[in-house]
């Protein structure tokens, strides 16, 4: 009886371990601070799949955003959606426009006092409204967005009331300053709310000056709250495509090439080049921003500039086809994919990725020029030949040992029309009938003369 009671006792026990081991939850923080761009979505996405690897039990967005690119955001306010664990965001000063998007996606926020949260029209980089192709689409996303979040339906007065948790159509207002809505907003004016407002108008759950105050207000106690940090591997890639380091690198590849074709060989010029090209590729094809397309488009283009210098005399199709390929492909390299319905979004990037690669590709030639002049005219260098090869010393420009044979009998190897080959004793000679007749094939000649080591020979009569 006493054994059975010191198991109960031990099962008890364990029992109680384990349900304070599961009140030990884990809350995963990710900062969405910056735009909303591409490095943005590759952080958090990420961030999320971390959290799902280490089972959080709930992602805490701490967001202050003036917005970005519709693309990102659109990305962004999918990987919420489909989270299988909930997300909570807390606004510490700014959810504007994509920010605004992405908050609405969460299935709870809270705001710090003095934050805002709306005004999510379209615009361009000069800060102007998109067309309304644009600002439908926008408003279809937010709409479907503020749908997500679910709606109740209720009997009044008998009658049936369809209440959103989040109006869609005050969602839409934000993008849309045509949208009227009584108590809300007059026509003219996009949407943007204060926390006060906002939580009147079902568009914030509670208000916040820290992330406890938002764990207190879910009523979380005991949870783990660990923010995401990038990896090592995070930092190299995002030393790599830094622009400034982009730009040294294609220098050197532009370098490298130049150097390559005014040097004979395979030597360091190209190597660099070549080492060069792996890092400016190799990280911007691990974020997903370089695809197959770039680098078989680069490699094309470099074996067309090969083929236009050593093959094809002048500079025509094949030369300017390569500029255009190894230009393009580094420029293209250095943006994400560019989805058609969203083009005016990466004009900007589209512009500042071609400044980058014409105008280090530019510094690079001018360079290459003058130190080349300096180096391959230099003889401290191994670059160029600069022995004297003087008669006096003995060295002539043609062949001289047919003179060997003047005044000796051969025969022809060939027929002599007038020009062809005779035979000496066992050496070979390119000849000349002396008079300018024809010879057969087999006839016996005497070597008449050598001038400038031409062989000139004339027919033996029989």
């Amino acid at each position: 009886m006493k054994a059975c009671k010191k198991w109960y006792l031990v099962c008890l026990l364990l029992l109680l371990a384990a349900g304070a081991l599961r009140a030990e939850g884990l809350v995963y923080r990710v900062e969405v601070r910056d735009e909303v761009g591409p490095s943005m979505w590759r952080m958090v996405k990420r961030a999320f799949e971390e959290s799902w690897r280490e089972g959080a039990d709930a992602v805490l967005l701490h967001m202050n955003t003036y917005g970005g690119m519709v693309v990102y955001a659109d990305s962004l306010r999918s990987l919420v959606l489909d989270s299988p664990v909930p997300v909570w965001v807390w606004v510490d000063n700014n959810a504007a426009s994509a920010g605004a998007l992405i908050a609405l996606a969460c299935d709870r926020i809270y705001m710090r006092e003095g934050a805002n949260i709306g005004a999510a029209t379209v615009v361009n980089t000069s800060g102007e409204a998109m067309p309304d192709k644009y600002q439908s689409y926008m408003r279809s996303m937010i709409r479907a967005t503020a749908q997500a979040q679910g709606r109740d339906t209720v009997r009044e007065n008998g009658r049936v009331t369809v209440r959103w948790k989040r109006d869609p159509r005050i969602a839409e207002a934000m993008v849309d300053e045509r949208i009227s809505i009584e108590g809300v907003t007059d026509s003219g004016q996009v949407v943007t709310f204060t926390p006060h407002e906002a939580m009147r108008h079902g568009f914030c759950d509670g208000m916040a000056e820290s992330v406890e105050e938002v764990l207190h207000a879910e009523g979380v106690e005991g949870y783990t709250v660990r923010a995401y940090e990038p990896t090592t591997m995070d930092a190299v890639v995002g030393f790599l495509i830094n622009p400034v380091l982009r730009g040294l690198l294609v220098m050197i590849i532009v370098g490298g090439i130049y150097f390559e074709l005014q040097t004979p060989g395979v030597g360091f010029p190209l190597a660099a080049a070549v080492g060069a090209c792996l890092l400016y590729f190799a990280p911007l094809y691990v974020e997903g921003l370089a695809g197959n397309w770039e680098i078989v488009a680069f490699v094309v283009g470099v074996l067309l500039l090969l083929l236009e210098v050593f093959v094809i005399p002048g500079f025509g199709v094949a030369g300017i086809s390569g500029i255009v390929l190894v230009v393009g492909a580094l420029v293209m390299a250095g943006i994400d994919d560019v989805p058609w319905e969203f083009v005016g979004d990466f004009v900007y990037y589209i512009l500042e990725s071609l400044l980058l690669v014409v105008g280090a590709s530019l510094w690079a030639l001018v360079l290459s020029m003058w130190l080349g002049a300096k180096m391959l005219g230099s003889r401290r260098w191994a670059f160029a030949l600069h022995a004297e090869q003087r008669a006096e010393d003995g060295f002539v420009g043609v062949d001289m040992s047919g003179c060997e044979a003047v005044g000796k009998v051969g025969v022809t190897l060939t027929d002599l029309r007038p020009g062809g080959k005779v035979a000496v004793n066992k050496d070979v000679y390119d000849a000349v009938s002396l008079a300018g007749e024809y010879i057969e094939k087999g006839k016996a000649v005497s070597v008449a003369k050598c001038s400038n080591g031409q062989v000139y020979v004339e027919e033996l009569k029989d």
